[in-house]
């Protein structure tokens, strides 16, 4: 998938990729794509009940070997 803006959260645990993820896609204007880089499993459940209480489109995950890529559209 094709981002606008890559967050790298490498080894951050819950709460932290939602709190960065939070300040990141404020840079991003509407219908943006921004790209989360996590190796917390807790992103898997996290990152979609954000998108919903924010109004954000969650579009999916990839992961590989440890690596979870998230992808949301900015509303």
């Amino acid at each position: 998938m094709k981002a606008d803006a890559t967050l790298d959260c490498f080894g951050l645990l819950c709460p932290m990729p939602i709190i960065e993820t939070a300040k990141k896609i404020k840079e991003l204007q509407s219908g943006q794509i921004l790209e989360i880089i996590s190796t917390d499993p807790g992103i898997k459940e996290d990152m979609p009940s954000w998108c919903h209480l924010t109004g954000h489109e969650f579009l999916g995950l990839e992961e590989e070997e440890g690596i979870i890529k998230v992808y949301v559209r900015k509303k």
